[in-house]
């Protein structure tokens, strides 16, 4: 398997290049040359297989320049009750992603279990351990520039602290994540860590970053690398879930099942697409958003038209507050045809401020071919959300997964199962959960007392030549 630019600018590149790569040369992203496919056989030998090994049976399709034996040394080195636990059953740790019935046709799958209590860990965890495996065998060193909405940041933090060759530069939007994520992110003390909080919103953080990997020269000078969302490594690894989920709740292999996906930047939902294009039978992608509403106005218009600071709210489902997607792009890809000169001029248009719209025929191919379909919440639709499942199943959830909650029940078949994949503990997100519920979201036992932990930081201004100055004196 090689890997293409979704601009077309990019000679075919092999995986651990790419990993380390964050965006192509000619600003596109990466991604495979094309999609392997499972059939219905191949299905039914992966449905019976632990989490470490499904992963590792579906990743070895997209890994051409890792031994197969490290590589699975690696995922299962990853993949344990004891990453994934938490404080919870040791049992329900085992399954990694566990899934929980609601009623009859609707499910949770369970993907906060990581060291960071949020779904980033899924991906993350295995990204630290291929970060430090490549950089060992180039021996070579990396500049992660990365930014942050909330979730993100912590997990490449925790998955990268004291990893061999590897440096983190994280941009957060100042004063703009929960109390718990800010802790979680400042208080690491570890010598390769640097927090820099932006005063402005997540999209110029964003922005940030990639005008750095833009800039090829100081790229290159400075070994810059990317974990964002962007990053390919973490998209394939969030593809796994999927197909784990797929199993815990098909009548039987084949059958069609719904997901639905909270999403402000597109990986996770990206990650659920190219599952679709493997063979999964998923039949509906069901997109949830909040207040920054950009993606549902795409799915029900094709329109995407990203907006500025002005036209950003700050929600409180944090790590969505984001109206630039920048994932969108590889599914725009698959959906034109995965003609790179015209994805590379819609993407000129996004650039420039203008979008742009979706022909007749992709706009309905969208939706009847890959099964898209979108809902958004307000601050009270999230509020009646979590009240609503605490009442009725006595299950905490936090206000991401309250907007795909809402989503899921707006697009629900009740003939097809339908999954709605967690995004965070409500830990994390205090005031909401008191607001909702009236009493605080329990937390395992050894994060008590998070907030009141030494944290630091720098701050930076949104510009771009800061950030540079900032990367060049501290890596």
């Amino acid at each position: 398997m090689k890997y293409i630019s979704t601009r077309g600018g990019m000679a075919p590149q092999s995986f651990s290049d790419i990993l380390l790569g964050g965006l192509a040369p000619d600003g596109g992203l990466a991604i495979a040359e094309a999609y392997p496919r499972f059939g219905l056989d191949a299905l039914e030998r992966l449905s019976t297989l632990s989490y470490a090994d499904l992963a590792f049976q579906i990743i070895d399709h997209f890994v051409d320049d890792i031994p197969a034996a490290d590589l699975k040394a690696l995922i299962a080195r990853t993949y344990t009750a004891e990453v994934y636990c938490n404080g919870r059953d040791p049992a329900r740790a085992a399954e990694i992603t566990p899934v929980t019935r609601l009623e009859d046709n609707l499910y949770l799958q369970e993907l906060s279990n990581g060291p960071t209590l949020a779904f980033k860990d899924m991906a993350m965890q295995l990204l630290g351990n291929l970060f430090e495996y490549v950089l060992a065998h180039k021996g070579e060193t990396i500049n992660i520039v990365g930014a942050t909405s909330g979730d993100t940041g912590s997990a490449a933090e925790y998955a990268m602290r004291g990893k061999a060759g590897v440096n983190v530069v994280m941009l957060s939007p100042y004063g703009k994540m929960s109390p718990f994520q800010r802790a979680q992110m400042f208080s690491l003390q570890d010598a390769n860590i640097h927090n820099v909080a932006v005063k402005g919103f997540f999209d110029a953080c964003q922005d940030m970053v990639k005008a750095v990997n833009n800039d090829a020269a100081f790229k290159a000078e400075h070994k810059i690398g990317a974990v964002n969302s962007i990053n390919w490594g973490r998209v394939i690894a969030q593809v796994v879930y999927y197909f784990k989920g797929y199993f815990a709740v098909a009548k039987k292999v084949g059958d069609p099942v719904d997901f639905c996906v909270p999403s402000g930047n597109f990986g996770n939902v990206c990650a659920g697409h190219i599952a679709r294009q493997l063979g999964l039978p998923i039949r509906h992608l069901v997109v949830a958003t909040n207040e920054n509403d950009v993606l549902d106005e795409f799915f029900k218009t094709g329109r995407y038209q990203p907006r500025g600071l002005d036209r950003t709210y700050e929600t409180s489902s944090p790590s969505m507050d984001i109206t630039k997607a920048s994932n969108l792009e590889r599914f725009v890809f698959d959906l034109i045809g995965r003609d790179g000169d015209e994805l590379a001029s819609l993407w000129q248009q996004v650039e420039k401020a203008d979008g742009f719209a979706l022909s007749e025929g992709d706009f309905k191919r969208m939706h009847d071919a890959y099964g898209f379909r979108s809902e958004k919440s307000t601050h009270a639709d999230r509020l009646a959300s979590i009240r609503e499942v605490a009442q009725k199943y006595g299950i905490q959830i936090d206000p991401h997964t309250a907007d795909g909650y809402k989503a899921a029940k707006a697009h629900r078949d009740a003939n097809v199962p339908m999954v709605i994949l967690e995004t965070a503990l409500p830990a994390k997100f205090e005031a909401t959960m008191v607001e909702a519920l009236g009493s605080q979201p329990q937390r395992p036992a050894h994060l008590v007392g998070l907030e009141d932990l030494p944290q630091r930081f720098d701050t930076l201004e949104a510009d771009v030549d800061a950030l540079k100055r900032y990367v060049a004196e501290r890596v």
